[in-house]
Order: structure tokens, then sequence, then C-alpha cells
């Protein structure tokens, strides 16, 4: 025992010597997380299907709920003890290939001016005749509404009379009434539709 000790210490400080104590501290820390996150899932699913079969052993005149905690915290150490297992095996079988820095450009993204917009002109959203748009001409084409935009909210509140329902087009539900009440419009106006 003590022979595989010493090999296995000796194997890592020489990993950890060619690497870098940083790369291996890194590489184990990743590590680390993955296998924790597939081990803690599987956990999870096991306690699951324990929970699903714990009722049975009320015939066998024994507390669910003492048989559950107990077989729980088993599983939960045998958890533990195969996250060891693993990071055992997989870190003493890991090589790292590393490159020169220079090599790697982390910054390398494609130039965003090269894209192109694409509109299809069958997804536009013509809105209804009640949709107020920027030339303020309510008859459009689909070609061109998609050169349109309906007015921001700040532009149409000059254009919405609070005494004139026919100006106010069309209001969400959960809006505050245009009218001026501080209701919502499906309280005030909008409950009579």
């Amino acid at each position: 025992r003590e022979r595989i000790i010493d090999a296995t210490t000796k194997k890592m400080a020489e990993k950890a010597a060619t690497w870098g104590p940083e790369v291996m501290r890194d590489l184990e820390k990743s590590l680390l997380l993955q296998v924790l996150d597939q081990v803690w899932k599987e956990h999870l699913l096991a306690l699951d299907h324990l929970r699903q079969g714990i009722g049975l052993r009320a015939y066998g005149q024994k507390d669910p709920l003492n048989e559950y905690k107990s077989e729980a915290f088993e599983m939960f150490n045998q958890m533990l003890a195969e996250l060891d297992d693993r990071i055992t095996m997989i870190l003493s079988h890991m090589e790292v290939q590393l490159t020169d820095v220079d090599d790697i450009d982390l910054y390398d993204r494609p130039d965003p001016n090269t894209y192109k917009m694409y509109r299809d002109p069958d997804f536009v959203d013509m809105g209804d005749e009640d949709t107020i748009f920027m030339e303020g001409n309510q008859n459009r084409t689909r070609s061109n509404a998609i050169h349109t935009s309906p007015l921001t909210l700040r532009q149409a509140a000059d254009e919405i009379d609070p005494e004139d329902p026919s100006t106010w087009g069309k209001v969400g539900r959960n809006v505050t009434c245009p009218c001026g009440s501080g209701k919502k419009f499906k309280h005030c106006h909008g409950s009579n539709k």
C-alpha cells in the first residue's frame, strides 16, 4: 500500500512540475466541478428512485422515514467515495498538451460589420389599422412596413387624447388606462370590450 501511495505521489508531483502549479490547480478545480456535478446528478436520481420505493418498507414493519434517512446517508457516503475515485482516476490518466500562449488568440471574433441583416417580409408585424407609424399613414403595404417603425410611447403620447378613446389605438390590458384614471385598462375602459 505504501509503495502505491509513494508511486502516485511521485507521478502527481512530476505532472505538477511539468505543467506548473497554477495549471495543475486550475485543472484540478475544473475537473472537481465537472465530476462533482455529474456525481451529484446521479445521486439525486438515485435518491428519487429510493423515495419512490421506500413506502414498501412499511409492509415489513419498518418506519419508511427512518429507513429513507439511513439509506440516503449511506448513499451520500458512497457518492463521496465515488467522487474521490473518479477524480483520482482521471487525474492519474490525464495528459495535457500545452501550446504557446502567443499562438492563441483569445479575442478572435468575427467582425460584426460583415454580417448582413435579413428580414423576411412574411414575418414582419404589420400591426392593425390602429398602429401608429412614423409617417402617420396607416395604410401601409407589406414592403413599406419593413422600413417604418411604430412610434415610441413618448412620441405617441402627444397624439393621444385622454378624452377620445378613438385616438388610443391598441392598448394592452395590463397597461395603465390612457384616460388618466390610474387604473389598469382591463379594469377601466377595457372592461366593456
